[in-house]
């Protein structure tokens, strides 16, 4: 197990896709998986998920805690509407500081947290 804090970008049917979010390409949401990556690297374990379920909140990543943050009541965090470089840099800004339970959550991220409810259903996917 590693000790380091976690990083799950949902990369699914609407999370990274132009049809959900027109105007955003592929192209774009590869460039801010990319800084995720680069800039996480060494400091958080980063991984894509087919899909994490609330689609209607796209683009979704979870920050959890490292291991002894979460032993002492840190949870994961839910954030939706990861669509643009500076919502990324926090993200990455606040891992690299330590996450959930080490370091205080940016200001900027308040507005992107959310609690995740039933996993999506196609239906939820169309209409998202």
């Amino acid at each position: 197990m590693s000790a380091l804090p976690s990083v799950t970008v949902c990369r699914g049917c609407c999370c990274g896709s132009g049809r959900k979010h027109p105007g955003l390409d592929r192209a774009h949401h590869d460039g801010l998986l990319d800084l995720l990556i680069r800039d996480t690297a060494g400091h958080a374990t980063l991984r894509t998920s087919e899909c994490l379920g609330p689609c209607a909140d796209s683009d979704v990543v979870v920050v959890a805690p490292a291991p002894a943050a979460r032993r002492a009541g840190a949870r994961p965090v839910w954030l939706r509407a990861v669509l643009d470089a500076a919502t990324t840099d926090a993200v990455t800004g606040w891992v690299r500081a330590g996450g959930p339970g080490a370091a205080p959550r940016p200001a900027v991220l308040d507005k992107h947290v959310f609690a995740p409810g039933p996993r999506a259903t196609d239906t939820g996917r169309a209409a998202g």
